[in-house]
């Protein structure tokens, strides 16, 4: 199959990222490929390699605060997909989400050939209808779909994740020019409250690795500012201050990077740094740990918000998060400072 590919994945930038290694098993195979994601997940889109052209709309189905559904819409979305000319789509979703409201879309645009993993019956809307058993890592799981299409990776990818280079220079950071040795990024945000720990505990952390003699960059959004100044304290707080592909340059630098389980962490994955997953179980670590790179994950995997898919936590207290000693953090630091090799992740 070649051709003009679509490859959707509507969500966030984390789940973009982990598309990746499909994304490249599509681009060599296709003659060019276009991703469809939504507005939260377009910053990633740009830094997948063999990604042509990035096309984002809000799917109501998918964004955790929908837009209304209007005929309007969805007729210049059909406009806009049957300019594009497709040989075929491949719509990536999480298992909790339906591929169905996306291929009724494209088969609306005249796309000939559709495949995606789905569990309902999806009559004619698809061609393909994978199934996975079991539950593999995300990206695994969406790379399975691509090869059940006819696409492979070359045989010198590695199927890891991976992001274009060359990466932009972050020497003109404040504060960052002084940073000659080796450090540690703590990234404190998730993009909901029940998969980060507490400003506090955070902090408790930032304190524990600089009294283990460790330089601690803290790294977040523009809406994170008044979190990652209060995790920082003396640290260097790069909080708002850097673009996407600028964190991801400031990542690739660090000896390891401690999050929560959020884009940063598989953005960390993706420029090949070992990560510290503060993995809050509302989702499975299974799937949506951190892959193809060294991984501590701290946090009560058995908790009682385990498999909850909550927002907000509903255990009080935080536990499975808030209950991480600092000093484990730390070990954990140490731990994958000296067992890392760093892979060469595919351009």
């Amino acid at each position: 199959m070649r051709g003009t590919v679509l490859v959707a994945r509507m969500d966030n930038l984390g789940d973009v990222l982990l598309a990746g290694p499909c994304v490249r098993a599509v681009a060599a195979g296709a003659e060019r490929v276009v991703l469809l994601t939504g507005p939260r997940g377009r910053a990633a889109g740009e830094l997948l390699p063999g990604i042509d052209e990035v096309l984002t709309w809000c799917a109501p189905w998918i964004d955790p605060e929908p837009p209304p559904v209007t005929g309007e819409d969805i007729d210049q979305l059909v406009r806009r997909l049957r300019g594009l000319s497709l040989d075929a789509a491949l719509v990536l979703t999480s298992f909790h989400q339906s591929p169905l409201p996306l291929a009724l879309v494209l088969r609306m645009a005249g796309v000939p050939w559709i495949g995606a993993i789905c569990e309902d019956y999806p009559g004619s809307l698809l061609d393909l209808r994978h199934h996975v058993p079991g539950d593999p890592p995300e990206p695994v799981r969406m790379l399975s779909l691509a090869k059940e299409a006819g696409f492979s990776l070359p045989s010198e990818d590695d199927g890891g994740l991976a992001v274009r280079e060359p990466l932009p220079p972050v020497d003109h950071l404040p504060g960052f020019e002084a940073l000659d040795e080796g450090y540690v990024v703590v990234h404190p945000a998730a993009s909901v409250p029940a998969r980060q720990p507490s400003g506090a505990r955070s902090a408790a952390m930032v304190r524990a690795l600089q009294a283990a003699g460790r330089r601690v960059v803290v790294t977040g959004s523009p809406s994170e500012r008044a979190l990652t100044r209060e995790v920082a304290g003396n640290a260097l707080d790069l909080g708002g201050r850097t673009s996407l592909p600028e964190l991801a340059a400031v990542l690739a630098g660090a000896d390891v990077v401690v999050a929560p389980n959020t884009g940063t962490a598989h953005l960390a994955a993706a420029v090949g740094t070992p990560v510290v997953s503060l993995f809050a179980p509302v989702v499975p670590a299974a799937r949506w740990a951190p892959y193809g790179v060294p991984t501590a994950l701290l946090g009560d995997q058995h908790a009682a918000c385990r498999d909850s898919r909550a927002r907000i936590c509903p255990v009080p207290g935080h536990p499975c998060l808030d209950r991480v000693p600092p000093e484990d953090v730390v070990e954990a630091v140490e731990r994958l400072s000296r067992a890392s090799s760093r892979r060469r992740v595919p351009r």
